[in-house]
């Protein structure tokens, strides 16, 4: 029987029912008034788990085709097993009925054309220099080798397909969510209490947030939100798919305006999960009118992520309209876990964060391989150049007299997953990182040069994996400063650390902001000896936390990816205990 045939046969046996109904509902008012039909009674009945299970397992819901709830990860869908604790039964019923809404990280469907015109579609479940592995429903598994591969393509499309829930009845569609919503992680017996607290109290009086820009301009997607560093009231925003930089600011009645700064959807490779990413102004931008900016680009079947440096015009408000610089271009596996975050320190140094560039759990040990700059923490000089690069590696760099050939002294730390947001403290130079977590942990971390955080060795305080262990005894892994379960939250966005200001209450001095992508959660950590001192959940975001911003007189920010509005956090009247 060959492939082609099962394919159509899977088809038929499973999605023609589905195909059937979907032709009485066929157009977009139709499947909105279905579709909110099924949403309203979930959300008014509570289901019966013990149903919702066995449609989960069976073939009309296809759920187990692509979905373990057991954590082992190997079909071709997310692993579920933590799913009450990830999601709340709204964005549950969202999920099911919208499946391409909201796909998680490392799972974009993949359609991969080789040389003799074969085709294959699914998710990447093994990438190495030699082959690509993709998973498709039912986990048929395609071992393709990369020198066989013609095209590579990421749609923003899910694998799961539209509309599958209308097969089902509106109480079996509850019975379903009820289901997905009973599936909850167990609590380790092992887990350091102190820094992986199983509770977090929330304060009596959380901060408030208000919409600073969003009511009169359109945003896709941002990503990155910051004052101008020398236009006062004038601010920046990143919009990842439009891969572009614009200058936002308010006019004294409250009416917003936005002007392209640059414009690099030619240079930048835009997906579902890629795109522009990050930006960082010199700290000498008033006279060098340097910036950069970091993204992902696509060459055939190269992927690569690259660092580059662009200059304003003379007035500032400008890009100027020069190529721009690579200063660093390096491959990547994947189409995730990129990292993106770029930072300047207060050694007038570059920070680059980079993600072990997948796919899931990190098979290769990319982030303990010091040969590879995935899941690192970089730091070059952009002030000098040699003759090779367009910078200079720092003389106090942790490897640079590593006894070992090929290692990357750009690095400064390594070990981790998905180091998408990180800061510095502004009185003490400390280096925060908020490291996205694999399956229970999201991490947040204070690093130091030389440091080994763990991954895919821990997750959180918790042994992982030993395949990549380091036998040496001097070999060291730092623990993070707190690890918060999938109950809690389940893609960490790194922060800011407060300090004084007119609108902060003083308790709030010190308190290292984070939030959760996913839940909206904004939680407050204080640290002694980088051990968790305290931690307190301070408020909800409106829309789902993908980074932070901070003006110059030390306003906090947070900036909404779906609904595209930059929120502005009020600590005036809450107190931080």
């Amino acid at each position: 029987m060959n492939r082609s045939y099962l394919i159509i046969l899977f088809i038929f046996q499973f999605f023609l029912p589905v195909l059937i109904l979907s032709q009485t509902v066929n157009n977009e008012d139709n499947i909105k008034i279905f579709n909110d039909g099924y949403r309203k009674h979930a959300m008014i009945n509570n289901g019966k788990p013990e149903l919702g299970k066995k449609l989960f397992a069976g073939n009309r819901a296809l759920c187990s085709q692509c979905h373990t709830v057991d954590g082992s990860n190997n079909l071709a869908g997310p692993d579920l097993s933590a799913a009450g604790d990830k999601f709340s039964r709204a964005d549950l019923i969202f999920s099911v009925i919208n499946p391409s809404a909201n796909i998680m990280t490392g799972f974009s469907l993949l359609t991969v054309t080789t040389k003799d015109n074969e085709v294959f579609s699914g998710t990447v479940k093994e990438s190495s220099e030699t082959k690509l592995v993709i998973a498709g429903a039912g986990n048929v598994r395609h071992q393709i080798p990369k020198e066989k591969i013609k095209k590579q393509l990421t749609s923003e499309l899910s694998m799961m397909p539209p509309n599958l829930h209308l097969s089902l009845t509106k109480d079996e569609f509850t019975n379903l969510i009820a289901y997905l919503e009973s599936l909850k992680s167990k609590d380790s017996m092992n887990l350091n209490k102190n820094g992986s607290p199983l509770e977090i109290k929330k304060l009596e009086r959380p901060i408030s947030t208000e919409i600073f820009f969003g009511k009169n301009i359109d945003l896709e997607k941002p990503v990155w939100f910051g004052e101008h560093p020398s236009l006062p009231d004038i601010f920046l925003v990143l919009e990842k798919s439009r891969a572009r930089i614009s200058l936002i600011k308010k006019s004294p009645a409250g009416k917003e305006t936005k002007n392209t700064f640059v414009e690099l959807r030619k240079e930048v490779y835009v997906t579902n999960d890629e795109g522009l990413l990050g930006l960082a102004f010199h700290p000498d931008f008033t006279k060098n009118r340097k910036y950069y900016f970091m993204h992902e680009v696509k060459d055939g079947t190269r992927r690569g992520m690259v660092v580059g440096e662009r200059e304003a015009n003379k007035d500032l408000i400008i890009d100027s309209g020069k190529p721009t610089r690579k200063i660093l271009d390096f491959d990547v596996a994947t189409q995730f876990h990129h990292g993106g975050c770029l930072e300047f320190g207060p050694d007038g140094y570059l920070y680059v964060g980079v993600g072990d560039g997948g796919p899931q759990e990190d098979p290769h040990g990319h982030a303990q391989n010091l040969k590879s700059f995935s899941g690192k923490i970089l730091r070059i000089d952009v002030n000098s150049s040699n003759d090779s690069m367009l910078y200079k590696i720092p003389n106090d760099n942790p490897f640079i007299n590593h006894p070992k050939l090929k290692v990357h002294h750009e690095i400064f730390a390594y070990g981790f997953r998905q180091p998408w947001r990180f800061s510095f403290d502004s009185k003490n130079g400390d280096l925060w990182v908020g490291d996205v977590g694999q399956n229970r942990f999201e991490e947040i971390s204070i690093v130091r040069s030389g440091e080994n955080h763990g991954w895919n060795v821990f997750e959180g305080f918790e042994l992982f994996s030993t395949e990549y262990m380091q036998k040496k005894k001097e070999i060291q892994y730092t623990l993070p400063v707190v690890s918060f379960h999938r109950k809690h939250g389940v893609s960490i966005t790194g922060g800011y650390v407060l300090n004084s200001h007119p609108d902060h209450h003083k308790s709030f001095n010190g308190v290292y902001i984070c939030a959760d992508y996913q839940s909206k959660r904004i939680w407050g950590i204080k640290h002694k000896d980088r051990k968790l001192n305290m931690i307190r959940e301070i408020g909800v975001s409106p829309d789902r936390v993908v980074s932070f911003g901070r003006d110059s007189r030390g306003g906090v920010y947070t900036v909404g990816y779906d609904r595209g509005n930059i929120y502005k956090l009020n600590f005036k009247e809450t107190i931080f205990k």
